[in-house]
């Protein structure tokens, strides 16, 4: 189930059990494919954590490539991982697993997020009580609350899921360590799981009304014609031109000319905005979205689409106020 803006918990595990990491240096280069998909796809990644024979991922696709960006991903690693060990085959155990999330619902968010970042914990790999559970260093949760966080690691949506601001590491720490004394205790571990058992079994993560939206989202796909009846060519000369007409459009809302788009820089706030803009407005690839903006390569499309849907800043508030108001 694929569209613009939709959470995943997405799950993976070894073939036939064995492990997808045999030493850190196979968690560092499993890390180090992770961000290079983030770069292609232009994924907001909220929580990660790498298990013994199986991982754990919260990821929003701004744009409906997942099945793309999880191919290259699994992909990718495998040929990485059997070229380090001088092996061949299969290293997955058939396809992942990918549970949409109702992310507009914090309670939903927050639940996933907590399941990710107390594996560790459930699993046993640090002694509750005797140690922090950031000292695992394989998952997303130190950089949450100790210096270093990655690039491309989204924390405000997680840390709003709680209650809390960006950036407030303490609080969130302090509300983690909650959850692990709560796994300590046997009757904490018991409302812990009843909580995520239906998380880990369902096909979806929200509300029955989320869960209805997403069968009429699956029938309409199923069921509704092809656009106008246009393909290959014919389908991508028309979904450009109604771009063209839109980028058109979002230049007048913002006050600028077409000429204004080959100045630098590549990424100027107000190319910013269009590009997230436009990506929510038509169904033309990225490549195409970055040649007429003039931002060179097509992910700094990706990454400004993520950043432009999440910012807070004035000025970002602003433009996306004027286009959504003027550019029609």
């Amino acid at each position: 189930m694929e569209y613009a803006g939709a959470v995943y918990h997405v799950m993976a595990r070894g073939n036939h059990g064995q492990k997808l990491y045999a030493d850190d240096g196979d968690r560092r280069l499993w890390l180090a494919t992770l961000r290079e998909a983030w770069g292609r796809t232009g994924w907001a990644i909220h929580a990660w954590v790498l298990l013994g024979n199986h991982y754990h991922l919260l990821v929003e696709t701004p744009e409906p490539n997942l099945v793309q960006g999880m191919k290259w991903l699994q992909g990718t690693y495998t040929q990485r991982y059997n070229a380090r060990h001088q092996q061949r085959g299969h290293l997955f155990q058939g396809r992942y697993r990918a549970v949409p999330v109702e992310a507009e619902s914090a309670e939903y968010f927050q639940t996933v997020s907590t399941y990710i970042h107390l594996n560790p914990a459930r699993a046993k790999l640090i002694e509750i009580g005797a140690q922090k559970l950031w000292e695992y260093p394989w998952s997303s949760y130190p950089g949450y609350v100790r210096p270093g966080r990655p690039e491309w690691l989204v924390r405000e949506r997680v840390l709003g899921s709680v209650g809390l601001g960006p950036g407030d590491a303490q609080g969130y720490e302090a509300y983690l360590a909650t959850r692990v004394l709560e796994l300590g205790l046997k009757a904490g571990r018991r409302e812990l799981e009843a909580r995520w058992k239906s998380m880990r079994r369902g096909w979806y993560v929200g509300s029955e009304d989320f869960g209805s939206g997403l069968r009429g989202w699956v029938q309409a796909a199923l069921g509704q014609n092809r656009r106008e009846s246009h393909s290959g060519p014919a389908r991508r000369a028309h979904d450009e031109a109604e771009a063209g007409r839109m980028l058109a459009a979002g230049l007048r809302g913002l006050g600028l000319k077409a000429a204004d788009l080959s100045q630098p820089p590549k990424g100027q706030t107000e190319k910013q905005v269009l590009a997230w803009w436009l990506h929510g407005q038509t169904s033309v690839p990225r490549r195409w979205l970055a040649g007429q903006l003039g931002m060179g390569h097509e992910t700094r499309v990706s990454q400004a689409v993520t950043w432009v849907a999440s910012s807070r800043r004035p000025e970002v508030m602003r433009l996306k106020k004027q286009l959504l108001e003027q550019a029609i």
